[in-house]
């Protein structure tokens, strides 16, 4: 009952945003119709590019806010600046006469290579600019003589701030759609979200049966799911609440960054759900006795309490009293467990304790005094001025380089099929400019699909409404509304969707351009050119295909794997840890973006993506990552509780560094293990390594050498589990010697923190061996017709490189 109520509250919200994403695009697409088809005619006559208009409104307004509004009206400014500005002075000083398809293409490619090249320029501004370009220039080409040098650009000007003004109106009109109503709504969603996930959470960990657990556990995941979405929604209106705070006083309560306070929320909750999904098993009675069950009623009531009276606005606080009786609470875990089958268990008591203290110390999101309110002033200046700084990042010189060629080629091809049509050749490549790579063949289909589409339903709808051209622009709502599904789908996406909605404006939208069945053809002609001159500019110099770049960047990955393990120590400043771990959870999600372009690139002649394989190794490289952050907390905790609490004396160093050696064991096996396949996953091919070990005539010694035997033997697994109890072992002896005047308190967390560390380590050993049979099975897929060994491999390798070392030593010394 519970998913089914999911799924319909799902799917009311779905068609309640696709309806107001839709109303907000109608009535912006209304406002230009109505001021470019029944404005005045001196109005009219400054906006010679209606079609412009209705461009910069679906580039804006497609599912904004009134802060994106005003963000887009910024970033409209910005590209005038860059775009149609500088054509004024370039048409003055070459004359319009002078413009022909090869100079308007080099005209258009120059000015395109300097609009992208800064780095720090938002995307939305580079696509106007584009845009504004190739009007400019070929309407310049076009009319020749007539050109105006000066009024043709302050003609697309007037075009591109139609457009903005038409969104900030729609934003505003019935009632404003402001970013900080949005996201004290879905706030409020989140927390109760949170809250029965912690709800669930417990009930599956208290259960007294496995078939129960397991069906509470899956009952969680959608839950999750809605959570994950829910936070990454109100991160994303973050910036806009900042535009709106400016020209808004009144919402300066709700416009506090919420983004970060959720995710502190947010990760204790992921860690209760691996720490549920890793045991397997019931928890052990002796840890569920009837005092802890009172404990964690307690803590769930005070939790849920906290997490909901958190709204934007105003905050209510849990008396003094309650809250010092749930700090207290959980105590009684003052023994580190005897059994590593019970460290799941103790790690979700970690994680509800983590919780429980980011909830309690959250502080009201509404109590914002003057000094923080003019750091935010400051700071958000500070990115508008960061924005107009021209930053030149040497990166960036073959994005810049590939998007002038593409749109030059296009304007070029475009005019040499059709003079007056040729720049909806070029248009479609300034407006669907990327910010980083993508897949070139799926994302130039759905953008050729999406443009038919929509062309087709507005020759449709001219036909059905001929005898009404004034209100023809109707038939436009349900488009409006059918796209907007079709941006949230997996098949067209949002450049699918846009691409539809304008084809289908164009046409709709405008009067006196001919008949709509030519005007059709035309267009869908011209974005083919666009779209082919953008695939071919891709395909010669982008040849690195995203499977390659996922192979390498996955090798990267266990570097960087290697590089966290290696900075885990007990005691220690976490410093280190945090900056490794940033690092790679930036890495970890770059091999996602290779992994999703290669999954829907086509396979021609070459070797067929093994995506399964990859989805795998990203998955287990995800859960290293979350292991690696939990104990990161975990030795913060220990840190403050450690170094602000107990003696310094030979005792607690001596404990603190038995862990370390015990972790130090670990982390040895586990860096091996991964060495191994970082050096493997780059092989391509093992027949050429046996040529090239026979070739240079190196005897490979297969049992020399420190690195661990892949896959793990029966006597590692010993090692291992003796490894995990001695660690226990020497937990529960530093427990001891704290005294009873330190508290029970302190016992609580350090035991807590212990297990979190021990749980941790014991999962990073799991994931190591399942991306040993990820990376077993991939280098069988890429060759098979050898045998594949780990070991053998990554000694071959070695020996290759040391062979290669000495050689390049022995040179040197000559």
């Amino acid at each position: 009952m519970a998913i089914l109520q999911y799924q319909d509250d799902h799917g009311r919200a779905a068609w309640k945003s696709c309806m107001a994403s839709a109303f907000r695009t109608a009535l912006a697409c209304t406002i230009v119709a109505c001021i470019t088809l029944y404005g005045p005619i001196s109005l009219k006559n400054q906006i010679a590019l209606p079609a412009f208009s209705y461009v910069t409104v679906i580039l804006i307004v497609t599912d904004a806010t009134l802060g994106d509004a005003l963000r887009g009206c910024w970033h409209a400014l910005q590209a005038s600046v860059f775009g149609a500005c500088p054509a004024i002075l370039s048409l003055w000083l070459m004359g319009p006469t002078r413009l022909t398809a090869g100079t308007t293409a080099a005209a258009v490619a120059v000015s395109a290579f300097a609009v992208v090249l800064p780095e720090n320029t938002h995307l939305i501004s580079k696509r106007i600019a584009l845009g504004q370009i190739v009007l400019v220039y070929f309407f310049a080409f076009i009319k020749g003589s007539e050109t105006e040098p000066i009024m043709h650009p302050i003609h697309v000007l007037a075009s591109t701030a139609v457009g903005v003004v038409a969104c900030v109106l729609a934003l505003l009109f019935p009632y404003p759609n402001l970013a900080c109503y949005e996201v004290q709504k879905k706030f409020k969603l989140y927390t109760k979200n949170a809250a029965q996930r912690l709800g669930v959470f417990l009930k599956a960990f208290s259960a007294e049966d496995k078939t129960s657990a397991q069906a509470l556990i899956l009952q969680s995941k959608p839950l999750a799911n809605t959570g994950t979405k829910l936070l990454r929604s109100i991160k994303s209106k973050q910036e806009s609440m900042l535009w709106e705070r400016l020209p808004v006083k009144f919402l300066k309560p709700c416009c506090k960054n919420p983004g970060e306070k959720l995710q502190d929320l947010e990760t204790p909750l992921r860690g209760m759900e691996i720490a549920l999904s890793d045991s397997g098993l019931l928890i052990p009675v002796s840890i569920l006795n009837s005092e802890l069950k009172d404990d964690l009623a307690k803590t769930e009531e005070h939790i849920s309490r906290q997490i909901k009276s958190m709204p934007l606005v105003s905050a209510t606080t849990v008396p003094e009293e309650n809250a010092k009786s749930v700090i207290e609470s959980l105590q009684t875990l003052q023994n580190i467990p005897l059994d590593q089958k019970e460290l799941p268990s103790f790690f979700f008591l970690f994680c509800l304790k983590l919780l429980q203290k980011k909830s309690i110390t959250t502080p009201p999101i509404s109590n914002e005094g003057p000094a923080d309110s003019l750091s935010k002033k400051e700071w958000f200046f500070k990115r508008i001025w960061r924005s107009l700084v021209i930053n030149i990042n040497s990166s960036r010189l073959i994005p810049a380089f590939k998007c002038s060629l593409s749109l030059g080629l296009s304007v070029f091809l475009g005019s040499l099929y059709s003079k007056e049509n040729g720049y909806w050749a070029g248009l479609p490549v300034a407006i669907s400019l990327a910010s980083a790579r993508e897949g070139t063949f799926k994302v130039a289909n759905i953008k050729a699909q999406g443009t038919v589409l929509g062309t087709i339903y507005g020759v449709l709808g001219c036909f059905v409404f001929e005898k009404y051209v004034h209100i023809r622009f109707i038939s436009l709502f349900p488009w409006f509304i059918f796209c907007s599904f079709l941006r949230r789908s997996r098949m067209y996406g949002q450049a699918g969707g846009i691409s539809a909605v304008i084809g289908a404006v164009l046409i709709l939208g405008r009067e006196n351009f001919g008949l709509p069945s030519e005007f059709a053809i035309a267009r869908i002609v011209e974005t083919f050119i666009g779209l082919s001159c953008s695939v071919m500019v891709e395909l010669l110099l982008q040849p690195t295909r995203a499977s390659a770049l996922a192979k390498v960047q996955l090798s990267k990955n266990f570097e960087m794997v290697l590089n966290s393990i290696c900075e885990i120590s007990l005691g220690s400043s976490k410093a280190n840890l945090e900056e490794s771990l940033k690092e790679l959870n930036f890495q970890v999600n770059e091999l996602g973006k290779f992994i999703g372009e290669a999954e829907v690139e086509p396979n021609f002649w070459f070797l067929p993506f093994h995506s399964a394989c990859y989805g795998k190794l990203l998955e287990s490289l995800s859960k290293m990552v979350g292991l690696l952050v939990f104990t990161s907390h975990a030795n913060e905790i220990l840190q403050k509780e450690y170094l602000g609490r107990i003696d310094h004396t030979n005792f607690w160093e001596d404990c603190i560094n038995k862990l370390n050696v015990d972790l130090k064991i670990l982390k040895d096996m586990i860096g091996s293990s991964i060495k191994c396949f970082e050096e493997v996953s780059l092989v391509k091919s093992l027949e050429y390594l046996d040529k090239e070990i026979e070739r240079r005539n190196i005897s490979l010694d297969l049992e020399s050498g420190k690195m661990s035997k892949l896959p793990i033997s029966s006597d590692e697994e010993m090692i291992i589990k003796k490894n995990m109890s001695s660690y226990i072992q020497h937990c529960n002896e530093l427990l001891d010697g704290i005294h009873a005047d330190k508290g029970e308190e302190l016992k609580s967390h350090i035991a807590l923190s212990l297990s979190c560390v021990g749980f941790c380590m014991s999962g990073l050993l799991k994931e190591t061996k399942e991306i040993e049979k990820a990376i077993e099975e991939l280098v069988q897929w890429e060759n098979p017709s050898g045998h594949v060994n780990l070991h053998d491999i990554s000694c071959k390798i070695r020996a290759l490189a040391a062979a290669a070392s000495d050689t390049y030593n022995h040179v040197e010394i000559k």
